[in-house]
């Protein structure tokens, strides 16, 4: 066979040129279009479920609601592990499916037997799927330092949760964008409980007056003068002193008993149970950017780098962007 394949090439040098030219250019546009990684992904085809609890203990978390999640997507097609893990506050389930499952396909079918699960869930607990990404997803990260000092950890957790983590979530490619560091705003109520004492008023009952008067409302059109005006109330809490003037009853003679007569109300920090530093400068605010399944790192790596350059003039003032893991220079070099 190898000699009449000599002899062949030998006779036809010119056809020899154009297989090897077109081996040449497909070799080529191969290398080019072909998604570049330092890191192999071997990982199983994995869907997260996330459901939040606040305030249980892990034992009525694994019982009312771990537990549920868990049996409804054991049934679930193609499904080979089903693991749950149970926190204080919340829970994790990790649904693993057969090799070559399509992972979209998952998702979908997870979504569907979720369906069967809320109905056996406590109210107001509501189970969410993670992002479309693998272990390996985790592809860069960076800190918002302020040169300046003049910005608060909670003013650049802030601009971060509410501006820059959209505008990198909009690239293509880019499944979720995690903030970590700095002190997430709340609106704090302290409770002084001789005053709650003194008005006969129960926590419950502030708590329904806090949301009650926290809304905007629609009223109906009113005809006038051949003009129709459309009423509504206009009640979202704005700022301190809104929530201040907030009504949560009234005594017995009419006089209303405002919120600020019965508790200190302040700006503070959600609690918090970690932190990120900074080259020993001190802490910062910072964000891990997660790749799409099945994208090209590298590519995605680029455009979130090219969108950073773009919004860079919007950054508070003296507040800059400093990468502090790269995965791009790990591909490069392999």
């Amino acid at each position: 066979m190898i000699p009449k394949i000599i002899a062949w090439s030998a006779r036809n040098p010119f056809m020899v040129i154009l297989l090897v030219a077109g081996l040449g250019i497909g070799g080529w546009l191969s290398l080019t279009q072909t998604p570049l990684d330092a890191i192999p992904d071997l990982s199983d085809v994995q869907v997260i479920v996330y459901t939040e609890w606040p305030g249980r203990s892990p034992d009525l978390v694994e019982d009312q609601v771990t537990y549920p999640i868990v049996t409804s997507l054991l049934s679930a097609p193609n499904v080979t592990v089903v693991r749950g893990f149970s926190y204080f506050g919340f829970s994790f389930v990790y649904v693993i499916f057969e090799d070559g499952t399509d992972m979209y396909w998952a998702r979908s079918r997870v979504l569907e037997y979720m369906d069967e699960a809320k109905a056996r869930l406590p109210d107001n607990v509501t189970p969410t799927l993670g992002p479309d990404a693998t272990g390996v997803g985790w592809a860069l990260e960076y800190a918002l330092v302020d040169r300046s000092g003049t910005h608060s950890l909670a003013d650049l957790r802030t601009f971060q949760d509410w501006y820059l983590r959209y505008w990198l979530k909009a690239v293509p490619g880019v499944a979720d964008v995690a903030s970590v560091g700095g002190f997430v705003k709340q609106y704090q109520v302290v409770l002084d409980p001789n005053a709650l004492d003194a008005y006969q008023l129960s926590i419950d009952q502030v708590i329904r007056a806090v949301r009650e008067n926290n809304n905007d409302v629609g009223g109906r059109l009113i005809e006038y003068a051949g003009a129709e005006f459309m009423v509504r109330g206009r009640g979202y809490i704005k700022n301190l002193d809104d929530l201040r003037k907030t009504v949560v009853a009234a005594r017995g003679d009419g006089t209303p008993i405002l919120l600020r007569d019965i508790s200190t109300i302040q700006f503070g920090p959600e609690l918090r149970r970690g932190l990120t530093e900074w080259n020993g400068e001190g802490e910062v605010v910072g964000g891990i950017v997660v790749v799409r399944f099945g994208e090209d790192v590298l590519d995605v790596i680029e455009r979130v780098k090219h969108k950073l350059a773009e919004v860079e003039g919007s950054l508070p003032e003296g507040v800059e962007v400093q990468l502090t893991y790269d995965r791009s220079d790990l591909i490069e070099e392999s």
